[in-house]
């Protein structure tokens, strides 16, 4: 018998296994279809049990009431007779705040009653079902009650057991062991059911011993009886134990039969697992016996011509491998201590060319906020663009790889990013290119990623607003080469080699990135993210020399909280750090992109804006003013006296603001930030929230112009008469027309 028939044989008898798993299932399906209909069964039962004690309750309500609203005690005895004769309440007793019986209906109220309003544990047996009204004078005081009852006896539980269909169960205490004060179960597994009923917790279902399903109902907020409801099971238990007898044995002959089969299956394998091992093991010498011209016999004889074809490949590989780990460590030396990322990514793509012996080659980087590989370096590019979509596309790539931009998830180069799995064969209409990529015949592509972080296809990448694929968060760029030369397609080696030279490529990115997010911390204040004092002295350095360059203006804004010690004094540092970071963002969001935001320490801040003039700084003012004041700030205040308040606190702050314009104001930097901090201290001594503009450098050619003081608390100019341009924005100062506080108390 041939393999081809053994294997065969062998799939019938694993068919053989769902076949019967299937009957299996049959089987208990047919016992959980029986189980569900006695879940149902309850459940319908418990439904109308609560429906049927919900509408007596409701019943017994309506006549407590109609006594309660009757107001002359003749009518209430006719009432109360009316009612009893009507069934609508078995007995109706009416009392006085102390309890004590006033009238009462022909039918005495039983002593023992269960008020319709209970929701605990019953305890003791009721021995009827009733409620309670209070009865009101007109001035709404208390003077009685009005009881309306219906006894709970075994007729009423019979009732019930008709309206459910299931045999009932009255217990009469529920803090206990359960105990039947009324049943319609039969006498022979009423003792069965009450077990059961005693491991019962909520709405739970169990079977009893007789084959009967029990539950308990109650007492709850719909009814407040506690009883036990019981239903047979379903009777086809025989049946299912036949099936699953059927079953099991068949499953065994089954197993006997596949493994008979599987042994004279296997059997001729040993010998060729034995040379695998040995293999695997390295020793490619080892051998496989050809004994049959079967399948496993041209196996083995295949496995022999690879094992020694294996030995010449590897003796070739070994004297290149040690001839590349000397070329990588270099590599890698060069990699570790330079962030030089474009000559550094030239490198790699020099060395994964001559590596693999490709023709052209290209990096690109994955840029975030576009969704698309922007092209870092290439090489070998010229004339690989022979239909681009604009005429200059092709001259723009060849001197300036920065051109060359692929969306992600286009391409072959886009998917490969959106995936994250590298990718490698022939160009054709199922791997088509797309208008961006370089032509060629055959590449291949890998991904890298950050270090420590595996590639791999995981997703479907999601896409972007503008509906390119978005890369996978660790995707940092591509890696590709195009047309090998002397060979048709690229080889899975070239994927490996490949591999290495995209992980040096992604330490090196890595780097680079570092280094850069270490400078930009070292520039930033951590709390609010503004940029720090440090970075503050080199941009207005820069922004003075630029408006002097292009004979442009340079506005700076000093901004001080006021009262920001009271803040911390009151609500703790931690809730004045709440305040600074928020105040922060409120300034970023009422400046422009060119516009930069610092944090001078403490809680006073400068704001540089380009190229604007007096009277736009001003408008700038009073638009941070207006953010800051309008909108209190919520904070969490610490704790007083070891108790946290439950809430959080709203602080209203202010800001006071002093303006100086370069060149207006000063002639240097460090000069027309000089004159800002006086314009502050101005608008602090103005009464705070407010602003105030610098007084303009004295000319050689006449006094300083005069100026208006802004309004305190608006941080408005007061109209004065018009002058030139610069002249209009001096007159919104009044730094000139207070006293210069204490350098002390500026903090307020």
């Amino acid at each position: 018998m041939t393999l081809r028939g053994r294997l065969t044989a062998a799939f019938l008898a694993v068919v053989l296994g769902p076949v019967l798993l299937g009957a299996f299932f049959v089987a208990g399906t047919m016992s959980q279809v029986g189980h569900q209909r006695a879940v149902e069964r309850l459940e319908l039962a418990a439904n109308a049990a609560r429906t049927s004690v919900g509408a007596l309750c409701r019943q017994l309500h309506g006549a407590a009431d109609t006594i309660a609203v009757t107001a002359d005690p003749a009518h209430r005895a006719a009432a109360v007779r009316q009612l009893v004769g009507r069934g609508v309440a078995a007995a109706i007793a009416i009392t006085d705040p102390a309890g004590r019986p006033v009238l009462t209906s022909p039918e005495q109220p039983v002593p023992q009653w269960l008020d319709c309003a209970a929701t605990g544990p019953a305890t003791g047996g009721a021995q009827a079902l009733g409620v309670r009204v209070e009865l009101r004078d007109g001035t709404g005081t208390v003077t009685g009650s009005v009881i309306a009852l219906q006894p709970v006896d075994p007729g009423f539980v019979a009732r019930l057991s008709g309206v459910t269909g299931a045999a009932v169960t009255l217990l009469t205490d529920t803090a206990g062991p359960p105990t039947a004060a009324q049943t319609t179960e039969a006498d022979d597994g009423r003792d069965e059911v009450l077990a059961t009923a005693a491991g019962l917790r909520g709405d739970g279902i169990a079977e009893a011993g007789n084959g009967r399903y029990v539950r308990r109902v109650g007492p709850d907020a719909e009814q407040p009886l506690p009883l036990v409801l019981s239903v047979p099971g379903d009777a086809a238990q025989g049946r299912s134990a036949v099936l699953i007898g059927a079953v099991l044995l068949a499953a065994l002959l089954a197993v006997l039969a596949a493994r008979a089969l599987a042994r004279s299956t296997t059997r001729p394998l040993d010998d060729l697992a034995y040379a695998v091992e040995l293999v695997a093991q390295g020793d490619l010498t080892a051998r496989v016996p050809v004994s049959s011209g079967d399948e496993i016999g041209r196996l083995a004889a295949t496995f022999n011509r690879m094992t020694r074809e294996t030995q010449s490949y590897v003796q070739a590989l070994t004297g290149s491998r040690d001839q590349l780990r000397g070329h990588l460590a270099v590599l890698g030396d060069m990699l570790a201590s330079t962030h030089d990322l474009p000559g550094i990514l030239r490198v790699i793509l020099r060395s994964a060319l001559a590596a693999t012996g490709a023709q052209a080659g290209l990096v690109l980087l994955v840029d975030p906020g576009s969704g698309t590989l922007v092209g870092q370096c290439g090489e070998g590019l010229q004339g690989r663009w022979p239909h681009p979509a604009d005429p200059t596309e092709a001259q723009a790539s060849l001197r300036d790889p920065r051109a060359i931009r692929v969306p992600i998830g286009v391409g072959v180069i886009g998917r490969v990013a959106a995936t994250g799995e590298p990718r490698r064969g022939r160009v054709g209409p199922d791997r088509p290119l797309s208008r961006q990529e370089p032509a060629c015949e055959t590449y291949v592509a890998v991904p890298f990623t950050a270090p420590g972080v595996a590639t791999g296809f995981v997703a479907p990448a999601p896409r972007s607003a503008s509906g390119a694929l978005a890369p996978k968060p660790t995707v940092l760029g591509v890696l590709v080469l195009y047309d090998r030369l002397g060979s048709d397609e690229f080889a899975d080696e070239d994927l490996h080699t490949l591999g290495t030279f995209a992980g040096h490529a992604a330490v090196a990115v890595e780097n680079v990135r570092v280094h850069e997010e270490v400078q930009r911390l070292s520039l930033t204040d951590p709390l609010t993210g503004l940029w720090n004092y440090r970075y503050l002295k080199e941009s207005l350095h820069r922004e003075v020399e630029r408006a002097s360059r292009f004979g442009r203006m340079l506005s700076v804004l000093v901004l001080d909280l006021d009262r920001f010690k009271e803040v911390n004094d009151t609500y703790g540092h931690a809730a004045g750090d709440v305040v600074l970071a928020a105040f922060a963002g409120r300034v970023r969001g009422e400046i422009r992109e060119v516009d930069l935001a610092f944090r001078q320490g403490g809680e006073e801040f400068v704001v540089l804006l380009p190229e604007t003039d007096a009277p736009g700084a001003a408008v700038v003012a009073e638009r941070l003013g207006a953010a800051i004041r309008d909108t209190p700030i919520p904070v969490q205040p610490h704790s007083v006296g070891g108790v946290t308040p439950a809430g959080p606190a709203l602080i209203a702050v202010t800001v006071s603001i002093g303006i100086a314009v370069f060149p207006d104001h000063a002639g240097t930097g460090q000069e027309v930030l000089d004159a800002a901090d006086d314009a502050l201290y101005a608008a602090k001594s103005a009464g705070r929230d407010t602003y105030r503009m610098a007084v303009r450098a004295p000319r050689a050619d006449g006094p300083v112009p005069p100026t208006a003081p802004a309004g305190p608390g608006t941080g408005r100019p007061e109209p004065v008469a018009p002058r030139a341009v610069e002249e209009t924005a001096a007159t919104s100062s009044g730094a000139s027309s207070v006293p210069r506080p204490p350098r002390s108390g500026r903090g307020g």
